[in-house]
C-alpha cells in the first residue's frame, strides 16, 4: 500500500468510519526489527472492508523500544482527524502508519499488516491478516464419494476425503494424495497464504493437451487448527467438475 493509498484510506475512515469496530481483550503484539513495537490487551478489530478485520493499536500501547513520529500536518480532507506517521525501532522504520485523532477511531493507530515483521495473538503468530472472530472453519472427515473431473477426464476419486467448511464460503474437498491421478499434474511455483490454513503450494493439470494452471492446492505445513488437511489436495470447485455421491455440483 502506497502513501497515497494510506491517505485515501484515512480520508474514507475519517469521513464514513469503518464498517464496524470493536475492542478485544486478547493480547496483541507486533515484532519489528527484533523488538516489540507494541504490546496491548486493548486492541480493536476494525473492518475497513466487510470481508475481514485489521488490528488497530491504542497509541499509548506502543513500547519504549518504538518511536512513533506523527506528521504535524493532518491528512487532507480528514478535518484534522488523521495523520500519517513513521514507526521506528532501532535502525528500521516504516511509513505505513496512520494515527487517528477524532471520530470512532480516535486514539488508535493503524500499521499496515505486512509492515510489521510478525504479529501475535497471545503466543500464536498471525499470518496474512487477523482472523475474523465471527468466522470459523470446520474440518470433517467424510466417506461420501468425491470425484473430480475435467473435460471428461478423472483427476481424483475417493471415499476418504476431508470436507473443509468455512463460514460464508463454499465447501472445499481435500483429497488424499493416493487418490489423485498424478500423471496429470505438474508442480507450480505459485504460493498463497491464508490466516486460517497457512501457506499453500499449487499444481497445474494437463488434460487432453491443455494446461490448467494452479488448479489444485495443498498445505504441507498448515496451521494447528487446520492440521488434518496436511498433504491433502484440493481442486478449485469453480474450475473443475465435482461429483459428490454421483451428483454433479455447480461450478
Amino acid at each position: 500500500m502506497s502513501v497515497q493509498d494510506l491517505e485515501k484510506l484515512a480520508q474514507r475512515l475519517a469521513k464514513d468510519g469503518p464498517y464496524k469496530h470493536e475492542s478485544t481483550p486478547r493480547r496483541v503484539r507486533g515484532l519489528f526489527n527484533g523488538a516489540y513495537a507494541f504490546d496491548t490487551i486493548r486492541a480493536h478489530y476494525v473492518w475497513e472492508i466487510p470481508n475481514y478485520p485489521q488490528f488497530y493499536i491504542p497509541i499509548e500501547d506502543f513500547t519504549s523500544d518504538a518511536k512513533l513520529e506523527i506528521a504535524k500536518e493532518p491528512v487532507p480532507k480528514t478535518d484534522g482527524g488523521a495523520s500519517l506517521a513513521v514507526l521506528t525501532v532501532g535502525d528500521k522504520s516504516t511509513v505505513k502508519v496512520i494515527s487517528f485523532k477524532k471520530g470512532p477511531l480516535a486514539g488508535l493507530v493503524k500499521t499496515i499488516f505486512g509492515a510489521i515483521d510478525q504479529w501475535f495473538e497471545e503466543e500464536t503468530p498471525i499470518y496474512i491478516h487477523p482472523k475474523d472472530p465471527y468466522k470459523r472453519i470446520s474440518i470433517l472427515p467424510s466417506t461420501r464419494r468425491v470425484r473430480v473431473a475435467l473435460d471428461g477426464v478423472t483427476l481424483a476419486e475417493t471415499s476418504a476425503s476431508i470436507f473443509l467448511l468455512e463460514t460464508s464460503l463454499r465447501p472445499r474437498y481435500y483429497i488424499p494424495p493416493t487418490s489423485v491421478n498424478w500423471h496429470l499434474l505438474s508442480k507450480s511455483d505459485t504460493e498463497s497464504g491464508c490466516p486460517y490454513k497457512g501457506t499453500a503450494n499449487y499444481y497445474n493439470a494437463e488434460v487432453n493437451g491443455k494446461v490448467y494452471r494452479d488448479i489444485v492446492w495443498w498445505y504441507q505445513h498448515p496451521t494447528m487448527e487446520s492440521a488434518p488437511i496436511a498433504g491433502y489436495l484440493c481442486f478449485y470447485n469453480e474450475r473443475v467438475d465435482v461429483h459428490i455421491d454421483g451428483i454433479k455440483e455447480d461450478r
